[in-house]
Order: structure tokens, then sequence, then C-alpha cells
């Protein structure tokens, strides 16, 4: 009998957004651009008497996750998850759906559930929703690319491509997604600024998201010195979305990037979740 499942889901970079609003949670999201990345989560699913969620990140361990265990409440299971990532979590790289999106893969070949792509995609993304830890992210990472979402929810039309660039990161700090998403005033803000267009590229996806960050006013002040950086060395760069760093693209990104931080580099993924393996 198996008695174990490991899955992996890539990240995600949101680049630029506008919340969608849908008559419920599976038709609630966004429309807007980003980049699918090859860090992400992996989660290592045990069944269990009772559902437990650990969370890793460089040795360091914490315990819960509201979204995943609502997600394993609403199928009916219980389980012992325990989620790993190398990124820092709450940083704007997706990490959130990646860990739904690994998990509910994982628990979907351990239970037998018999879901397709799309029922782990929805029932991750209704999760997300639900506890206003994103909008977007998991239509974004049920595959790779540089993604172009021109509706609300998994089922919408995305654009995707798959330059070879890769994008360099480095992150200042968390920052609460729920406590944009929940702002009234904030998401008028960002509805205003979104550029109602996909990227031609990598160069025009920074462009894009550069501009949709200065004109929703989210640049925080430690995020500002870095994209000042970036401007002084003519290197391409914006804001994660949702999350107080910065990415950017060039030959120059790691050096300038070093100077605030670790830097981490990210190619552009060229799939979505997967089943790793599965084990007695």
């Amino acid at each position: 009998m198996v008695g174990t499942a490991v899955a992996f889901s890539p990240g995600h970079i949101s680049g630029y957004f506008r919340r969608v609003e849908g008559s419920d949670p599976r038709t609630t999201g966004s429309v807007g651009a980003g980049v699918v990345i090859d860090e992400g989560v992996r989660a290592t699913v045990v069944p269990a008497a009772k559902t437990g969620v650990r969370v890793i990140r460089q040795g360091r361990v914490s315990t819960g996750s509201p979204p995943v265990e609502y997600a394993l409440d609403r199928l009916g299971v219980t389980a012992r998850v325990t989620t790993e990532c190398r990124l820092p979590i709450g940083a704007g790289f997706g990490l959130s759906a990646a860990a739904l999106l690994a998990t509910l893969t994982a628990v979907n070949h351990l239970f037998d559930l018999g879901l397709s792509a799309d029922g782990v995609a929805a029932r991750a993304h209704e999760a997300e929703v639900v506890h206003r830890t994103g909008l977007g992210d998991v239509a974004a990472s049920r595959s790779g690319g540089v993604v172009c979402r021109m509706g609300p929810g998994i089922h919408a039309d995305i654009a995707r491509f798959y330059p070879d660039e890769p994008l360099y990161a480095v992150s200042l700090g968390p920052l609460p997604t729920a406590s944009v998403l929940s702002s009234e005033e904030a998401m008028a803000r960002i509805a205003s600024a979104y550029p109602d267009r996909c990227p031609r590229d990598i160069a025009d996806f920074c462009f894009l998201s550069r501009q949709f960050a200065e004109r929703s006013g989210l640049i925080a002040p430690d995020v500002r010195k870095v994209l000042s950086a970036c401007d002084a060395a003519k290197i391409p760069a914006s804001m994660t979305m949702l999350g107080n760093g910065v990415f950017a693209a060039g030959n120059s990104a790691e050096r300038v990037l070093s100077g605030f931080g670790e830097v981490y580099r990210l190619n552009v993924a060229r799939r979505g979740a997967y089943l790793i393996e599965m084990r007695p």
C-alpha cells in the first residue's frame, strides 16, 4: 500500500494584475501577467487521523497553513503535510499557490481521488481566494512560461511564451497579501494602474510591471532604493507583486541586486505542478 506522495509546483512572480469579482470564489480572480519560475514548493503528504501542516524553509520550521487545511477539509481527507521551499515566503513568489497545487497534486494521487488537473487547480484557486492569499497565481502556475491571463479563474484564456533569459530577484521582507487584497483603496488604485495589454518579451514585461507599480502606489521606500539602483545601471526591473522585493533582467542584474541581499536566479519554468514519486 502506498503511504506517501511527493509533488512539486513552480512559483509565480506577478508583474501586474487587476481583480475581477465573480459570483463565487471559483469565478473570482484576476487578469494580468507574470512569470512562472522554476523554484517553488515540494509537498510530502502522508495519510493521518488529523490534518497537520509543517512548512520548512532552509531548516526553519513553522506549523499550520489555513489554505491547505481548508482545501483538504473540502476534499474530505486528512493528512500530514510537509511543504519545503528555498525562496522566502510572503515575498511575492506565489508560494501559497505553489503549496496548494503541490499538496493537492500529491493528495489526489495518494487518496486516488480521480481529480483532473483542472479539478486540482479549481480547488487550489478556491482556497487562495477564500483566504485572500492570491488571485491568479494558481491559474498561472498550472503550466510554465511568461503568462498573460485574459480572464479570472483557471478556465480563462492564458497566453504563454517561454524565453531562455533568467530573472534575478531579491527579497526585502514579507508583505502580507491579504492586507492589500482586502483594502478597497489599494484595489481601486491597482485597477486604475492596470496596463491593458500582454507583454511581448521579458524586457517588456519588466517595463509594464514597473509602470503598474509606479501608478498603483505600491512601491515601498526600501523597494524604491533597489529600483533606483537598477535604473542607474539601466537594468529592467520592477517590484514583485505582492511582495516586498524586486526582480530584474539583464547581464548586470545579479551584480546590482547583490548589494541589497541574497539574490535568487530564477529560470522560466517549462511545466506546472507534477507528481515526483509515490512510495510505501
